[in-house]
């Protein structure tokens, strides 16, 4: 599956260096690093950098010897970002690539908290898959996942009569996650919720 973000964001460099922040928003990271992680040539990575920081996008900050990049969680289109990423992330991509073997799925949507890794109550779910769902061919892909993060990833999937049912009938589980802030990765969110 090929991505279009590059004809949004033409520097392929911008593009990983932002896919790499978004990735953890969490990570604060020097020049050199930045480097080795994007696999770029420094001069390219300090020149996006200062794009990124100037747009502020990024923060720059020095810390001991050091300059150090981290994600603006109080730049203006950080949750739209927030999104984007995710759906270019190596999860999503194996979700997406292996979508014929996974059954028929109408909905697949990932909380924002799974994204943001916030922890969550054992009630809860990061994802939730509605439709005909073949278990035994997502499994691997989470637990690929779960090993790669090192935490457990709560998810549910339901038929669409089921996941029906549940909202008619006002489930909390099912509402709990529906209220929340949520990536869609199959499907639309305003015919999810309705």
């Amino acid at each position: 599956m090929q991505t279009t973000l590059q004809h949004i964001i033409p520097s392929k460099t911008r593009r990983k260096i932002l896919a790499l922040f978004f990735e953890d928003i969490t990570r604060a990271l020097h020049l050199r690093k930045i480097g080795r992680e994007v696999e770029e040539e420094i001069n390219a990575v300090k020149r996006e950098l200062d794009i990124l920081t100037e747009g502020k996008v990024l923060r720059r900050e020095k810390r001991l010897n050091k300059v150090v990049y981290s994600i603006n969680e109080k730049y203006l289109f950080f949750d739209e970002f927030l999104r984007i990423f995710a759906k270019e992330g190596a999860f999503v991509k194996d979700l997406l690539n292996s979508m014929p073997r996974l059954g028929k799925i109408k909905f697949l949507a990932i909380s924002l908290s799974f994204i943001k890794k916030k922890q969550i109550s054992q009630s809860d779910v990061y994802m939730l898959i509605v439709g005909v769902v073949v278990l035994p061919e997502l499994a691997p892909i989470i637990q690929k996942e779960e090993e790669r993060l090192g935490i457990e990833i709560n998810y549910t999937a339901m038929t669409e009569e089921e996941c029906a049912f549940r909202k008619k009938n006002n489930d909390p589980f099912i509402w709990t996650f529906l209220r929340q802030p949520k990536v869609m990765i199959v499907g639309n969110e305003e015919e999810l919720v309705k």
